[in-house]
């Protein structure tokens, strides 16, 4: 039941385009908005994957004026990434296209239902929200954040 409610809100969130962002870039930018001026090493690391990839990622998103490289003001040989103004509208609207989505079949629902989706959605995201910060500061133990270079 878990899977089959994941795929169908997949298929629902893929009804509001992502376009023109894949979902390897849509990930990168939702990222970099909770994380906002990481470097491309830590960047690659979060999504589990190498420098020159995440670069690459990193330079469409450029051209598409969703992602501003900036120079750290602490060392200039470190790059770090920041969602630009247009990446940050871009996440807004289709956050919005998956609401109405998500909405229309809520709508749906028997109240009791939606009340009782809405209790389980509630625990589910504290749990995943803990898991995700532990696995974070586990991933952190090497060091002080944001001191590898890319």
């Amino acid at each position: 039941m878990t899977s089959t409610a994941a795929e169908l809100l997949e298929v629902l969130w893929g009804r509001a385009s992502t376009a023109p962002a894949s979902a390897s870039q849509l990930r990168v930018l939702l990222i970099l908005e909770h994380h906002e001026g990481i470097n491309l090493r830590t960047l690659a690391d979060s999504l589990a994957s190498t420098p020159p990839s995440t670069s690459r990622l990193c330079d469409r998103l450029q051209a598409t004026g969703f992602v501003e490289r900036v120079v750290s003001p602490v060392d200039r040989r470190e790059v770090r990434l920041r969602l630009s103004s247009r990446g940050r509208t871009f996440l807004a609207d289709l956050r919005v296209r998956r609401e109405q989505a998500l909405r229309a079949v809520l709508d749906q629902m028997p109240a009791a239902k939606r009340v009782a989706l809405l209790q389980g959605l509630e625990a589910f995201c504290d749990v995943a929200a803990a898991r995700i910060h532990d696995a974070s500061d586990n991933a952190d133990d090497s060091g002080p954040p944001g001191t590898r270079t890319a």
